[in-house]
């Protein structure tokens, strides 16, 4: 997609979110060979800015620095929790599914830099921005402490104020995964994460984003 909006004076900033350090996330930005600017945050300081709780989300920004679209899904669908169990793989449809998904949303984004299609009023935007409530904003401070405390060899205490942050914010997987590979490397994937998920019910893992096929929103 930036290949072929490069010319459009497009960017796009992709910001890996890496508590344990810029090394974890390195190896995957190097191997990409992306042309776009692609950003390490060690701190979380870009989700805590912008209201972001998972990953994959996009914001989208205009030339003037606006936002024109808020934190939203950026293609990815909660289809995965449709896979089998024990292959861990997805049945046809769901896979086209989940494509078709992707798919819409950079041509989203492709509709949005030629023709300014999605994009939304100032106040629209503005009314969709996640609120930082005052238990969000304590939440990150406890997470920041945290991560603190075990880059300093305080594992113990450290994993108390995680653990509160999550409990603080419990929407956030961003908090939540980020302390559980802090914790033990692959359990933010393990059996934890898929508790965690299922315990979600009926509430989306990846709420969709509220993109027409065509047109402004």
């Amino acid at each position: 997609m930036f290949d072929s909006l490069k010319t459009e004076k497009f960017m796009i900033v992709a910001v890996a979110e890496e508590s344990r350090g810029g090394a974890h996330a390195r190896q995957w930005i190097e191997q990409a060979k992306a042309e776009y600017w692609c950003l390490i945050d060690e701190d979380h300081r870009v989700a805590d800015l912008y209201g972001m709780v998972n990953v994959p989300q996009a914001v989208w920004i205009d030339q003037t620095g606006r936002i024109v679209r808020p934190p939203e899904t950026a293609g990815s669908t909660d289809h995965f929790r449709l896979m089998d169990p024990a292959t861990r793989t997805l049945a046809p449809e769901h896979q086209a599914a989940r494509q078709a998904a992707r798919s819409a949303y950079l041509d989203a984004v492709r509709e949005w830099v030629l023709t300014g299609s999605h994009a939304l009023p100032a106040d629209a935007a503005r009314d969709a921005l996640p609120r930082i409530t005052p238990e969000i904003a304590l939440a990150q401070a406890h997470f920041r402490l945290g991560v603190w405390l075990r880059r300093h060899g305080n594992a113990g205490e450290g994993d108390a104020h995680l653990a509160e942050a999550s409990r603080l914010h419990p929407d956030s997987w961003n908090i939540w995964r980020q302390a559980a590979d802090l914790d033990e490397v692959g359990k933010a994937s393990g059996e934890a994460f898929w508790q965690r998920v299922q315990a979600l019910g009926e509430q989306p893992y990846y709420p969709p984003p509220s993109i027409h096929r065509h047109g402004r929103v």
